[in-house]
């Protein structure tokens, strides 16, 4: 294994550590009076019944899609496809299982200050954040370090590329399942508790004697919370395994070239998972209680710090991927057409 590949492994485990320490971190904080408690109680227990009915419904189309991949393709492809799936599905989860305990946390944070409660809803937005780069990270680099270590495979043989393909189409399926049914649950909750709530029994909106108000968080939770965590690692996983199927193909006459550019995606995302990291220590309240500038305070950090990690990446740095990279990046033509070094 390359010690690129390996940076960017330990890259991903490292967002995973910073999930983790931030969810216990978030548990730890306090969840308010006891109807408040009751309230978040009575919405974790839908949102947890919801995923596990949908994550039911979801594993008997993957099995029969997972079994033809198996039959039709091959198992590396099937293996793909069952990791993509698998870690999607984590994400999901486990954004699902922050954002509804961070509610009520955030809530009571509120209540004692605007910078504590800027502080819980963003530490609680990072952990899903990390946990979701980091999944798409290990699955990825880790998948790709066994096809191309143990396994001997060359980097742009077919088997590789395939593989890779189908672990960001299990991904694919999973956040297509849990964006829309999440969505779809949480828009009819929303309408149908506005419609009895408000006009025919007179409640306020948002009111939780309406029992589709809790419908409606659950949905809010499990669609925009669990959805969107599988939605962000299939974006994040696919864009990557795109990245380095397009550099197997243009750089496909020079394997040694090949090989390097397909790990230049996932060092980009290794060093910009410790830049961003580093910028959510930033995020702080000032004087002007401004909370966007709070949030483009960290945005700034980020960004100047991953140019900075970024250089050492596509730059003159050292290091063969780096080097290669730099030289690639810099030429004045690049033909495409015909292959690498064909002509235009």
């Amino acid at each position: 294994m390359s010690p690129v590949l390996m940076l960017v492994i330990l890259a991903g485990l490292l967002a995973v550590a910073y999930g983790a320490a931030q969810s216990a971190a978030l548990l730890r904080a306090p969840a308010g009076n006891e109807r408040m408690r009751e309230i978040a109680a009575a919405i974790q227990e839908g949102a947890q019944a919801y995923l596990r009915r949908q994550y039911t419904t979801i594993a008997m189309v993957g099995v029969v899609v997972l079994v033809l991949l198996a039959v039709l393709i091959g198992p590396l492809e099937a293996v793909g496809f069952l990791i993509g799936a698998i870690l999607s599905g984590a994400a999901g989860f486990a954004g699902m299982l922050i954002s509804v305990r961070a509610n009520v946390r955030t809530a009571q944070a509120a209540s004692e200050g605007l910078g504590k409660g800027l502080s819980m809803a963003f530490r609680s937005g990072a952990v899903t954040g990390m946990l979701v780069a980091g999944f798409a990270l290990l699955g990825v680099s880790v998948y790709y370090a066994v096809l191309t270590g143990p396994l001997g495979k060359a980097p742009t043989d077919r088997d590789v590329l395939d593989s890779l393909v189908a672990l960001g189409f299990g991904a694919s399926l999973i956040s297509i399942f849990a964006r829309l049914g999440g969505g779809i649950f949480t828009k009819g909750a929303d309408v149908g508790g506005d419609m009895v709530g408000k006009v025919e029994a007179g409640i306020p909106e948002d009111d939780p004697r309406n029992a589709a108000t809790i419908a409606d968080n659950v949905g809010d939770n499990v669609g925009d919370c669990a959805g969107m965590a599988a939605d962000l690692f299939e974006t994040y996983a696919v864009t990557t395994v795109a990245t380095m199927f397009l550099a197997a193909i243009l750089f496909r006459d020079d394997p040694a070239t090949a090989a390097a550019m397909m790990l230049l995606p996932l060092a980009v995302c290794g060093v910009c998972i410790v830049t961003s990291i580093i910028g959510t220590f930033a995020v702080r309240l000032g004087r002007s209680n401004n909370i966007m500038g709070a949030l483009y305070q960290g945005l700034i950090v980020t960004g100047v710090l991953s140019v900075i990690a970024l250089w050492f990446v596509f730059g003159d740095g050292q290091g063969e991927l780096a080097g290669k990279a730099g030289r690639i990046v810099r030429r004045p033509k690049f033909h495409v057409v015909n292959g690498p070094s064909g002509g235009s």
